[in-house]
C-alpha cells in the first residue's frame, strides 16, 4: 500500500477542520478517489482497487460507461439546466419508460435528487392523500438522512433524533435470522409477523397512512423476510386502504438478478401503490424519483416544481445508463454472476470462524460477521474485514444494525473473473481479521 503523502495529510486535516464532525468516512486513513474505469478505481496515490461498494450502490453499470460520459457532455455542450417549470423531452421520455417498468397501473413519475428527497416525496403523498401522520415501517430500516425520513427509520444507530413529524409504528420483517421470529420456517415467519402487523393496527387508534419498506433492508446489512411477506402484508393493507411504499433506492433496476425490482419478490398481491427509487439510475449523477398511482400521485392541491429534479443533465445521463443496462441485459449479469460470487462467499464462510451468515441475492450480498466461534455479533471483525480488504486492493461497505455486516454490490457489469478476484481478496481478509482478533483474545 502506498504510503501517505504530506498532501493527503493536508486534505485529511482540512477535510476535519471544515466538516461536521459526524460526517462519516471509512478507514483509519481515508482515501480520496480520483478516477474510475469499468469496476475499477484509483486514488490520488495511484493505487488501484476493484470496487464492490460503486459508491453505496450508486455506479450501478460501470465507472466512465463511455454511453453515459457521452451523453452528459453533449448535454453538457447544450443546458445544463431549466427547472419543472419548462418542458423537458429527455425528462418525458425517462419518465414513460420508468413508468412502464414500475408496473404500477396509471402511474405518475416525479423526479427528486437523491433516495432521501423521493421518500420525503413518497411520505408526503401518503398522509396528504390519507389524510393521516401515522406511518408503518419495518425495524432496522433505514430510508434517508432527512429529518423526514429518519423519523421513519428502524436502524437507531442512524436514527440522530427521535423528534418526528410523523407517528411511526414499527412491525417485525426485515431480518430473518435473528429476533423472536428467526426460529420458525419461513411460512410460519410470515404468519407471525402479519399477526404483528394486525396487532399493531389494532393499537394504532386512527387511520394509518402508509407501509414503508426496503425489499432488501440496504444499511441495514442485506436483511430481508421470505419471499411473499410484503405481499402478506399488502393483503392486511387493503383492507384497511393503507398505501404500500416500496423503497426500492438499493434493490432497483435489476440489482438483486431475479427481479428487476424488489417488489416482484412480493407480487402475489399486485403492485405497490408508491415505488421509489434514485442511486443506480443515474450512474453517480444526482436522480431520484417516485412512481405512484395517479390518483395518489395528483393529491395534492398546493404548487409545487422541482427547482433540480428531473434536469436536462440528470435525464440525459439517466436515460443512457437506463438502455444500456436494459440492453445489455444486466439484470442477468447480476444473477449469473452474482449467482457466482455468492457460492464464492459461502465457501468462504464455511472455513471462517467469524462469518456467521451470507445472505442476499444478485448483486446485493451481505456477509454477516462475530466474535470468533460464537454469535456475538461484532462490529470490531467488520471494521478489520474492511480495512484489510482495502489492503488487499478490495473496496466493500459495511452496515447493519450492530455495524457488523459487510456490504457486497459491485456495478452490475461485473465479470466473472472479476468476481473470483474479488473473492480472493475478501478471503484473505477475512483470515486476517479473524488472526488479529484470536490474537487479541490470546493476548
Amino acid at each position: 500500500m502506498t504510503a501517505p503523502t504530506d498532501r493527503h495529510a493536508a486534505l485529511h486535516a482540512r477535510h476535519r477542520a471544515v466538516l461536521p464532525d459526524w460526517l462519516a468516512t471509512y478507514y483509519a486513513r481515508p482515501i480520496e478517489l480520483t478516477h474510475g474505469e469499468g469496476r475499477y478505481v484509483w486514488d490520488a496515490e495511484g493505487t488501484r482497487y476493484l470496487d464492490f461498494f460503486g459508491g453505496i450502490l450508486t455506479t450501478m453499470t460501470a465507472h466512465a460507461l463511455p454511453e453515459v460520459t457521452a451523453a452528459i457532455t453533449e448535454q453538457a455542450g447544450k443546458i445544463l439546466h431549466s427547472s419543472t417549470l419548462y418542458l423537458s423531452s429527455q425528462a418525458v421520455e425517462l419518465a414513460e419508460r420508468i413508468a412502464r417498468l414500475s408496473g404500477i397501473p396509471d402511474a405518475r413519475v416525479f423526479f427528486t435528487t437523491s433516495g432521501t428527497e423521493a421518500n420525503d416525496t413518497a411520505l408526503l403523498l401518503a398522509t396528504a392523500y390519507r389524510g393521516s401522520n401515522q406511518v408503518l415501517a419495518l425495524r432496522n430500516s433505514y430510508h434517508g438522512r432527512s429529518f423526514t425520513s429518519i423519523g421513519v427509520t428502524g436502524n437507531t444507530s442512524w436514527s440522530p433524533t427521535s423528534l418526528s413529524p410523523l407517528q411511526t409504528l414499527y412491525v417485525h420483517g426485515g431480518v430473518r435470522t435473528r429476533g423472536p421470529f428467526a426460529h420458525l420456517s419461513d411460512e410460519e415467519f410470515t404468519a407471525a409477523c402479519v399477526a404483528d402487523l394486525e396487532d399493531v393496527l389494532g393499537q394504532a387508534g386512527g387511520t394509518v397512512a402508509a407501509l414503508i419498506a426496503e425489499p432488501i433492508q440496504g444499511v441495514g446489512g442485506f436483511t430481508s423476510g421470505p419471499d411473499g411477506l410484503l405481499a402478506a402484508f399488502k393483503q392486511v393493507l387493503d383492507r384497511h386502504g393503507i398505501l404500500w411504499i416500496t423503497d426500492e433506492v438499493q434493490t432497483g433496476w435489476g440489482r438483486t438478478g431475479d427481479h428487476f425490482w424488489g417488489w416482484q419478490a412480493h407480487a402475489q398481491a399486485g403492485p405497490p401503490d408508491v415505488l421509489t427509487f434514485a442511486k443506480g439510475i443515474g450512474n453517480g449523477m444526482s436522480m431520484g424519483g417516485v412512481v405512484a398511482r395517479a390518483e395518489v400521485m395528483n393529491c395534492l392541491t398546493a404548487n409545487s416544481i422541482s427547482t433540480f429534479g428531473g434536469s436536462p443533465i440528470t435525464t440525459a445521463g439517466a436515460l443512457a445508463n437506463l438502455g444500456y443496462l436494459v440492453d445489455h441485459d444486466l439484470q442477468g449479469n447480476a444473477r449469473r454472476v452474482g449467482g457466482l460470487l455468492r457460492s464464492r462467499l459461502e465457501a468462504l464462510a464455511a472455513g471462517s470462524g467469524i462469518v456467521r451468515e451470507v445472505r442476499g441475492r444478485g448483486l446485493m450480498l451481505g456477509v454477516e460477521l462475530v466474535e470468533p466461534g460464537g454469535d456475538t455479533p461484532s462490529a470490531t471483525a467488520a471494521s478489520l474485514v474492511l480495512e484489510a480488504a482495502r489492503e488487499h486492493g478490495l473496496l466493500i461497505g459495511k452496515g447493519g444494525r450492530a455495524g457488523n455486516s459487510l456490504r457486497v454490490a459491485p456495478p452490475l457489469t461485473l465479470t466473472v473473473s472479476e468476481a473470483e478476484e474479488g473473492a480472493e481478496a475478501l478471503g484473505a481478509a477475512l483470515k486476517q481479521a479473524e488472526s488479529a482478533m484470536e490474537g487479541a483474545t490470546a493476548v
